[in-house]
């Protein structure tokens, strides 16, 4: 393994850390802070659409400019918009209408929603560019990356709660400001600025036209994160407030589960068989893992509908086995993506993929609020059984090489 390269995933690394840990704290913080002030579900859902919808955007412009720009470049870039963002956000004041208040924190948590993919795109990139100085790392690495960098988002969100508690709405956004503004100086002087350069697609037609693999495996990310948004966002939460749960133990569960999630995503190297060619046993792996996500959710629609004693803990039992079943889905899937991606243009490859990723979190989170609103918890866990099922049939077309001659 390369010293270098292992150096270079470490940085990167780390700065993902940092920075999904202050995201997971301002989702809470957001959803929390208008909870209290009365928002109904399809508002707080409302919250979070031009967030979700610019990481669209951002991840296809974003994979496009880190290939042109450099990685590092784009990484750098992806901090400073969260900062800007924060800043926004932290500007509101209470003498605003509702209406106001509704326009600028959609308007800033947009800023936030650009930054979020900027900088996840870039450090997904760096990972497909330094697992390839380091033989046979990819699948490790990723689950890694992706596993270690959710446990995080999860300790944001007992963050966002705290903070909010301690410091206030205002006072949460200044410090989270101040923790990227060092992590952003520790790039600037630790990662070479050209990293991933390379020739980027000259039109819109070449930007799109991404190999089958990429395509499908595109279309099933938009169902798997579609699946879980519709309910993460904010059918359970407020399910579980309206049952008698305090803010804090809300906050808990979400921050338990994604801590548990992460923690699963990077043990699936050891839960997925590796294969020599890096396909013949992962796709089949994508299939099965998603079959078991659909039954899992399935069920727990049945429970629901039925209405069965200590409902509420039930869904917590649930939600826990979806999370593990998701958690390797999610997992595995982070690997296919940089193993059917080609190496020269791996930024622009992970961008398309994660915008197929954000339109499917802008979808469930728009279903989340409406679906919760016209039929509760039940609707909202049926919108994600479809999904599931649906995501379950796009993996079956999966192909099992990919077009050109790169291995893992």
């Amino acid at each position: 393994m390369s010293t270098h390269a292992a150096r270079n995933y470490a940085i990167v690394t780390s700065a993902y850390w940092g920075f999904t840990l202050t995201d997971g704290a301002l989702r809470m913080l957001v959803l929390l802070h208008f909870y209290r002030l009365g928002y109904s579900p399809f508002a707080l859902a409302f919250l979070f659409l031009l967030y979700e919808a610019a990481g669209v955007v951002a991840n296809l412009l974003g994979g496009w400019l880190a290939t042109r720009f450099g990685i590092s470049r784009m990484l750098m870039v992806g901090l400073v918009t969260q900062i800007v963002g924060f800043l926004l956000l932290s500007a509101l004041s209470p003498e605003w209408t509702a209406a106001m208040s509704v326009a600028w924190v959609v308007m800033a948590q947009g800023v936030c929603g650009v930054a979020k993919d900027l900088t996840k795109t870039a450090s997904k990139s760096a990972i497909k560019i330094t697992a390839g100085q380091a033989s046979g790392q990819l699948f490790k690495w990723v689950a890694w990356f992706t596993g270690s960098k959710n446990a995080m988002k999860g300790v944001g969100f007992f963050l966002g709660g705290l903070l909010l508690d301690q410091v206030g709405f205002q006072g949460s956004l200044w410090i989270m400001a101040g923790l990227l503004a060092l992590i952003l100086v520790g790039v600037v002087f630790s990662l070479p600025p050209m990293m991933g350069k390379s020739k980027a697609s000259k039109s819109a037609k070449e930007l799109f036209a991404k190999n089958r693999g990429i395509n499908l495996l595109a279309a099933a990310r938009v169902v798997l994160f579609g699946a879980r948004d519709v309910w993460f966002v904010v059918g359970v939460p407020v399910f579980l407030y309206a049952s008698g749960w305090t803010f804090t133990m809300v906050g808990g569960f979400l921050a338990a589960w994604t801590i548990g999630y992460g923690f699963v995503q990077a043990m699936a190297p050891s839960l997925v068989r590796r294969s020599e060619d890096g396909l013949s046993n992962e796709v089949p792996a994508a299939r099965h893992w998603s079959a078991i996500l659909a039954f899992v959710t399935v069920v727990l629609c049945g429970l629901v509908w039925l209405d069965v004693s200590h409902l509420e803990w039930v869904v917590v039992a649930g939600l826990g086995v979806f999370g593990f079943a998701f958690a390797v889905n999610s997992s595995v899937h982070s690997y296919l993506i940089l193993a059917y991606a080609g190496s020269e243009k791996a930024a622009e490859d992970v961008g398309f993929y994660y915008a197929a990723n954000a339109l499917g979190r802008f979808i469930g989170t728009l279903l989340s609020g409406l679906l919760y609103q016209w039929g509760g918890l039940l609707y909202a866990l049926i919108g994600s059984a479809l999904m599931l099922i649906t995501c379950w049939l796009v993996t079956l077309a999966l192909p099992l090489q990919r077009p050109s001659g790169e291995t893992t």
